[in-house]
């Protein structure tokens, strides 16, 4: 089996802190998740997550007018320079601060950034390739407190800074004589943001507390005079006259100095007082000519974000209430109002037509986008507020189920990595949930003491199971008939059976003197196993009157259960790090596998331990076999997911699913100089997230807010699961549904290669028609694009020929690789046909090597499934279409001849 894994996709989460972002299009949201961003297509209702990533949570994303590039900039101040079109890194960049902001300018040849009170204005890159990408032209100091936004001018040639300070100041990106830099005042709270109007350099400045000034300048874009050079201007200097007014509006400039390991070119220094002007030219000045006040009715609510669309007028806020609010400037007049959310509204932004408009709530994880002129919502989703507990994929591989700290049950779509129906029945966490063998049921089991059924076709919880004594369960198993449902407790130590389609309590197994940890049905046997805290597994025979089948005993506390897909073996990780082997039929352990040393080390900043000593407490906390049953995969408490090869007990490979330090137990050493005692982390805290409180943090909390501002969650997995097909696996962890791809172009895999097996001569034998041949010939050198090559070059009358006389061997690789082209191929009626004639051909084969060929069946089978579910919609749609009109011509008297 191949395990050139990729990651793919990150699903359960939608937007977590930062700025948003539309594409050039428009169609496309940007939205950064943790240490990584995706890219929502509104249009086709897709998702995708960039495998690019930075080393702590994003801060602010800058992306380029063209929409080619993007900066993001993680929580440190270290940048990435990203191109969404290769989805590659062409550079990294350090900026020492932490960095509130990044706007381009509208030509795309520059860009600010603001940290500290300072604004930096860097040279985007350009076509040419250069040594240094990012070199900084001017450094513009001025604000006294940390500044907070920028926008430019439509021209590019002004920009403007807000402040914490409570001043909006408006620098000039290129030398003008009569704007060196202005400072606006006004406000009494904390600048959110500050605005230009359309090819104009009058503003707009919004405050925290609900304030909005309008200002109006008496100069025009086209009044700005440009002044000398940087290297006249040096000329000048050295041959100063008496007369100083002559130089007088430069003296707010310095020379080139080097700051933090780079040429930090010109610097301009704003202060108190205006530049001096020079002789006959007056100074950009500004008037306030309004102000407005959004609190008028009494809602003393914070403004927390704010955006400007030039073109059609329109100011948009949102406040920590949760409600937004469109006003048309600069009248101010109301023309929209609505609460979306419970939680304070962190981010807006407006497409380029003024459509749409996004939010982001970092509170419950939300993303929205909302039109408002139609007043509906184009996107709406929202991840699971608390951590991810356990998922399940559908047997047809198109869901994926994930039931979380948050009560709530989501279910996915893989193709889309959106959520399509959200389920909040249950009062407590979900601790576990199953498919059905049918595929259009999920079950669910919480620590609210219920276990739910779900049906996908109408979207309604339709069977709700209880114990007879209150109990929390913690574990979850749907029988292959999907008529048995079975759930563990963690208080009472039973297991309890229940029929699905009564609803009615079949049987109470109380044989455990521990929490039952996990149970896992076998898929050709009437035999459940349970693994509990006791030490032991348990199987039982549902044959029997339930009866305890076998005992095995384990030298550590059992954690996690799994069956083989042929029920030929069983797989039990416990606490002790290990994962042992057995025989199902005979209790006799066949294999052990020591994986602690492969979960490595990690310390969290609260242990007083090192890291080897916390190792010792690591272990595996949930298991899957691969489809084919020949590797397993592994996870648990730590950012490392494991397979291994159940013959050879070996690890095959190991993947890091985060490498994003702002979570915790992801280093091995910790820095002594951020090892701080109890009263300084009090101080530390002051200032820190967007409350008004700083609240202590609480012993023995481990979920929800934590009470503390400075908590860093902890990087684990809590749930594994291989996708049917086999091509995929999904990992539910701290940094949310996590999904790894087989991606067969990226690895060179020959099969019986030969000196004469070239891509030369497998063409030539497709130019001879020889089609057989060149189809043996492609499959030995593996290449994707030349298979595809020679299968699309066979004509239509000639694929059942061909397909007769393939080798077994050869028909077992064609089955899979169409089955993988199929999905994404727009020859749909010429990949079926392939699949036809293989199937009907060797047929009878095929059946007897199922366990083999059963991953490709199944990627077959989502593939098919998926084309039918798209164009049977459009098909009655056209028909319904043409029954109308036929039924309207007649009703007028007139027949359509078929």
């Amino acid at each position: 089996m191949k395990f050139a894994y990729k990651f793919s996709n990150l699903l359960g989460a939608f937007y977590r802190h930062g700025n948003l972002s539309f594409s050039k299009d428009g169609n496309s949201v940007i939205s950064p998740i943790g240490n990584r961003i995706s890219v929502f297509d509104l249009k086709n209702n897709k998702s995708e997550t960039l495998p690019v990533s930075t080393t702590k949570n994003i801060s602010c994303v800058g992306v380029s007018p063209n929409g080619n590039l993007a900066i993001l900039i993680d929580e440190d101040g270290a940048a990435i320079l990203v191109s969404l079109v290769t989805r590659a890194v062409l550079h990294h960049h350090h900026f020492h601060k932490p960095v509130n902001s990044v706007c381009f300018s509208p030509d795309g040849r520059k860009f600010v950034i603001t940290k500290e009170n300072v604004a930096l204005l860097y040279h985007a890159p350009g076509r040419n390739q250069e040594f240094n990408v990012l070199t900084l032209d001017k450094s513009y100091y001025g604000p006294f407190d940390e500044t907070t936004c920028i926008d430019w001018t439509d021209d590019s040639k002004c920009f403007a800074v807000g402040s914490k300070d409570m001043t909006t100041w408006i620098f000039g990106a290129e030398r003008w004589v009569n704007l060196i830099y202005y400072s606006l005042g006004g406000h009494k709270d904390i600048i959110v943001g500050c605005f230009f109007e359309k090819d104009s350099l009058d503003m707009y400045t919004v405050s925290q507390d609900g304030t909005l000034c309008i200002w109006e300048s008496d100069t025009e874009l086209e009044g700005l005079r440009k002044g000398p050079k940087f290297s006249e201007r040096n000329k000048v200097d050295k041959n100063k006259t008496k007369d100083t007014e002559d130089n007088g509006g430069y003296d707010d400039i310095e020379d080139v100095g080097e700051e933090d390991g780079e040429m930090r070119g010109e610097v301009i220094k704003g202060g108190a007082n205006a530049p001096k002007e020079l002789k006959g030219i007056q100074n950009v000045c500004y008037t306030q000519i309004s102000k407005h006040y959004f609190n008028k009715d009494g809602d003393f609510s914070k403004l927390t974000a704010a955006t400007y669309h030039k073109k059609t007028h329109i100011l948009v806020t949102g406040f920590a209430s949760g409600v937004f609010h469109l006003h048309e400037l600069p009248e101010f007049d109301l023309i929209h109002s609505l609460s979306i959310s419970d939680q304070r509204i962190s981010a807006i932004t407006m497409n380029h037509t003024g459509d749409w408009i996004g939010f982001g709530c970092s509170g419950l994880g939300q993303l929205l986008v909302w039109e408002w002129q139609s007043e509906s919502y184009v996107f709406k989703q929202q991840g699971h507020f608390n951590n991810l507990n356990s998922l399940a994929y559908s047997p047809d591989g198109q869901y994926i189920a994930t039931g979380g700290d948050d009560g709530k049950v989501k279910v996915w779509n893989t193709n889309s990595g959106l959520c399509f129906v959200t389920f909040t029945e249950h009062s407590s966490s979900v601790t576990s949930v199953a498919f059905t063998s049918s595929g259009f049921v999920v079950v669910s089991a919480s620590l609210d003491g219920t276990v739910r059924a779900f049906d996908l076709h109408r979207y309604r919880n339709f069977r709700t199971m209880t114990s007879p004594q209150p109990a929390q369960f913690s574990s979850l198993a749907v029988d292959s008939s999907g008529e048995l449902v079975c759930a563990g407790s963690q208080d009472s130590f039973e297991i309890f059976l229940w029929s699905l389609q009564t609803g009615r309590l079949l049987e109470v197994l109380s044989d455990h003197e521990g929490p039952v940890s996990n149970l896992c049905f076998s898929p050709v046997q009437s035999v459940l196993a349970s693994v509990s805290w006791d030490k032991t597994v348990r199987l039982w025979d549902m044959l029997d009157s339930w009866q305890t089948k076998e005992t095995l005993w384990l030298t550590s506390d059992g954690l996690a259960v799994t069956f083989r897909p042929d029920g030929q073996e069983l797989a039990v990780a416990s606490l002790n790090g290990e994962i042992t082997f057995w025989d199902p039929q005979t209790a006799a352990q066949t294999g052990t596998i020591t994986g602690r040393s492969d979960l490595q080390m990690g310390r969290k900043e609260t242990e007083k331990i090192t890291a080897k000593q916390s190792a010792k407490g690591k272990s595996f906390t949930s298991l899957c076999y691969s489809a084919d049953g020949e590797s397993i995969l592994a996870g648990g408490q730590s950012k490392f997911v494991c397979i291994y090869n159940v013959k050879e007990q070996i690890l095959m490979k190991k993947f890091e699913i985060s490498c994003n330090l702002s979570l915790d137990a992801m280093e091995e050493f910790l820095d002594r100089r951020k090892m701080i005692d109890f009263r300084h982390r009090i101080l530390a805290d002051e200032g820190a997230g967007d409350g008004d409180e700083v609240n202590l943090s609480l012993p023995g909390v481990r979920r929800g807010d934590m009470s503390s501002r400075h908590f860093k969650p902890e990087i684990h997995v809590s749930s594994l699961c291989f996708s049917p097909t086999g091509r995929s696996w999904a990992a539910a962890s701290t940094e949310g549904l996590l999904v790894y791809s087989l991606d067969a172009s990226l690895v060179f895999d020959p099969y019986d290669l030969d000196m004469d097996v070239t891509p030369t001569c497998i063409q030539q034998q497709t130019k001879k028609k020889e089609w057989a041949s060149a189809i043996l010939l492609s499959f030995r050198l593996n290449e994707t694009s030349l298979i595809r090559e020679v299968l699309e070059a066979v004509p239509y009358d000639q694929i059942a020929v061909v397909c007769g006389s393939l080798p077994d061997v050869y028909v077992d690789k064609l089955l899979d690789f169409v089955a993988s082209t199929l999905e994404k191929s727009n020859h749909l009626q010429f990949y079926l046909t392939w699949t036809l004639c293989l199937l009907t051909l060797h047929g009878q084969k095929l059946k007897n090597r199922s366990r083999t060929i059963l991953p490709s069946v199944q990627q077959l089978l989502k593939s098919i499934q998926r084309h039918h579910g798209d164009l049977s919609k459009l098909c009655d749609w056209n028909i319904y279409n043409i029954c109308y009109a036929t039924a309207l011509s007649k009703q007028n008297g007139r027949n359509i001849q078929e």
